[in-house]
């Protein structure tokens, strides 16, 4: 079925690792803003968004698997992860009406999928010139 296991274990360490780290980025970030009051406009979404980009593409990098069906099961723990605790850190203040807002929606989708898009970030050498 799935290979998404260094020698021949998955990597629950990873898994919680980034998935918690992931989350404390982003809700620091946000959060930051907020104390600023840098949240209108779409210069902070775009900044949010350039942060889940990094850090997704840097969570399945991480893992070192080649295949995208590897990284899935990590991704998917990855968003499990961000969902429990938006439920518990952010709910309590806003309610589940943050469930719908699409811009949340946008970034579990996101952090899905571009962790599998790592094993084509990895710059390959070119193969030595023999002239």
């Amino acid at each position: 079925m799935f290979s998404s296991c260094a020698n021949g274990r998955f990597q629950w360490d990873k898994l919680l690792f980034w998935g918690i780290g992931i989350y404390a980025v982003m809700f620091l970030l946000w959060n930051f803003f907020v104390l600023y009051g840098f949240t209108a406009g779409i210069i902070p979404r775009i900044i949010l968004l350039v942060a889940l980009v990094i850090a997704a593409t840097l969570s399945g990098r991480s893992l070192h698997l080649s295949k995208a069906a590897d990284i899935l099961p990590y991704a998917v723990g990855w968003v499990v992860i961000t969902m429990i605790l938006d439920t518990l850190m952010i709910s309590p203040a806003i309610g589940l009406s943050m469930y719908a807002d699409w811009n949340i929606w946008v970034g579990y989708l996101l952090l899905l999928t571009i962790p599998l898009l790592a094993p084509h970030t990895k710059h390959a050498p070119e193969p030595p010139h023999i002239t």
